[in-house]
């Protein structure tokens, strides 16, 4: 008589912004395949939801930008953590996965370790460019770190730690998508026949109405197309009304399928440059923060010289970045028209192809269920 060998772990998984959602979802998905038993409960999203389990905290109730937003909202961010390790030790999962997100994460994994819970890390935290003594934290915590970055697996070499580089799981996401009839997507939302510019101002409200303004003051130099912002499932849609008019749309939810009917996108800093150029957009880059947070970031982070990860990737500019004073519109203006025709475009487009053979190809979730199985 043959026994069967069922897997059926208790999974715990903290993700605490957009892109952590997705990225969470998909490793669910593939969790899911190796263990159908699987149980989860997770801090997340709309996106994880779906893939069922237990929605312990949304990312919209945890985002806080900039340092100073930060310290004006410590006390509810210190509250978070107290609550996060009662409920961990209440639920005793089996391991604890941690999708980026550090500030919180690190100090989780201290406690769960403690408690005797298998700690993975999924997508690491951006030790490289600053605080890179928190690589001590994660080599004391942190039973298996998974990187998507390439050059990722070469700095944790350097500092002692053993890394997986599992491929970006943005590969994963995009690679699934059905083909897009542009004619259709935009009847279906309200949309002109003109050429679209896509606008990708963030997904925190601050960062929203920040950079909206400074995208949109662009207008009266391209009257041949029409903007659409991508707004952001955190934000209710009435948030963005003001902003909507006869050639300024807005579409929900449907990011990925806006840029694919998109001719150019001018897109603020973070994960979002990444899945723009993937689906093969040329863009600008737009970050403007405080003053207070920008100055005190400049003076903590180190040997880093491009904010996009297109550029970091690539180790050299592929993409404009128009940071703090550089983002006027003047200049914004000058680099929307140099990637919306001629040479500079077609030299984005085919600089695009091999940063996506720099990131290793497709299979990033499955991977890194592989190696959270293991432990």
């Amino acid at each position: 008589m043959f026994s069967i060998l069922i897997i059926e772990m208790k999974y715990y998984i903290i993700a605490g912004e957009a892109s952590g959602d997705l990225h969470g979802s998909n490793l669910m998905k593939a969790l899911k395949e190796k263990d159908p038993q699987a149980e989860f409960r997770f801090w997340g999203g709309d996106l994880m939801e779906k893939q069922g389990g237990v929605l312990v905290k949304h990312y919209r109730d945890l985002a806080f930008m900039g340092f100073l937003e930060v310290a004006m909202n410590l006390r509810t961010i210190l509250n978070n953590i107290k609550f996060c390790k009662d409920d961990i030790k209440n639920h005793h999962p089996d391991v604890l996965i941690l999708v980026d997100y550090p500030g919180f994460n690190l100090r989780i994994a201290k406690f769960a370790k403690e408690l005797g819970i298998k700690v993975v890390y999924y997508i690491s935290p951006q030790l490289w460019a600053w605080k890179e003594g928190r690589v001590e934290i994660i080599k004391k915590y942190v039973d298996e770190m998974m990187v998507i970055l390439p050059f990722e697996e070469d700095f944790y070499k350097k500092h002692g730690v053993h890394s997986h580089f599992v491929g970006h799981p943005l590969l994963d996401a995009i690679s699934s998508l059905q083909e897009i009839d542009k004619y259709t997507f935009k009847k279906e939302h309200g949309l002109n026949e003109k050429e679209i510019i896509a606008l990708l101002p963030g997904s925190r409200k601050q960062e929203v109405e920040k950079m909206l303004e400074m995208m949109l003051s662009v207008r009266p130099h391209f009257t041949s197309y029409q903007f659409v912002i991508a707004g952001a499932p955190s934000l209710p849609k009435e948030f963005y009304q003001k902003y909507v008019d006869d050639n300024v749309h807005f579409v929900s939810n449907k990011t990925y399928d806006l840029l694919r009917c998109s001719k150019a996108a001018l897109v603020t800093s973070g994960t979002a440059t990444l899945e723009t150029a993937l689906l093969n957009v040329p863009e600008v880059v737009c970050y403007r923060g405080s003053k207070i947070s920008y100055a005190i970031a400049k003076r903590l982070v180190k040997n880093i010289k491009y904010i996009s990860l297109v550029n970091l990737i690539m180790d050299r500019e592929v993409v404009k970045e128009l940071i703090q004073n550089d983002l006027n519109t003047r200049n914004l203006v000058a680099e929307l028209q140099a990637i919306l025709e001629g040479d500079k475009r077609k030299q984005v487009l085919k600089d695009y192809e091999l940063l996506r053979e720099k990131l290793g190809g497709k299979g990033a979730s499955e991977k890194a269920a592989e190696v959270i199985l293991k432990v």
